[in-house]
């Protein structure tokens, strides 16, 4: 375990999974945008073969005004470490962390929803 850091939520590559110490969520680009890092849903079976210590998935949807177009790609993700029998599932943001956690997200990524009066 590191002093500074206690999981990876952005593991994306076997050769970042050499270097890794600690528990990590693999980075799923769900999208195929490719302005968006991440591995196909094809290849989490091989980072997961790579890499024992995987607590889970995470993934970006592509920007939206609507916070209910994320839903298919959060549902996706949800689907896709359900499949592999992974728990953390890292998704949303301050736009649309309510309908991550609808889908299953344990851990979200919020920064302007806390400052919003």
């Amino acid at each position: 375990m590191s002093e500074l850091c206690e999981l990876c939520h952005s593991l994306a590559s076997e050769s970042a999974s050499r270097k890794l110490t600690i528990p990590a969520l693999i980075e799923v680009n769900l999208s195929g945008e490719p302005t968006k890092s991440g591995v196909t849903p094809e290849e989490v079976p091989a980072l997961l073969e790579a890499y024992p210590d995987v607590r889970g998935l995470m993934t970006m949807p592509p920007m939206a005004a609507d916070p209910e177009d994320s839903r298919p790609y959060f549902r996706r993700l949800r689907e896709l470490a359900e499949q592999h029998g992974l728990r953390e599932l890292s998704m949303g943001t301050s736009q649309d962390y309510r309908v991550a956690a609808e889908e299953g997200a344990t851990y979200v990524r919020v920064g302007a929803v806390l400052w919003q009066r």
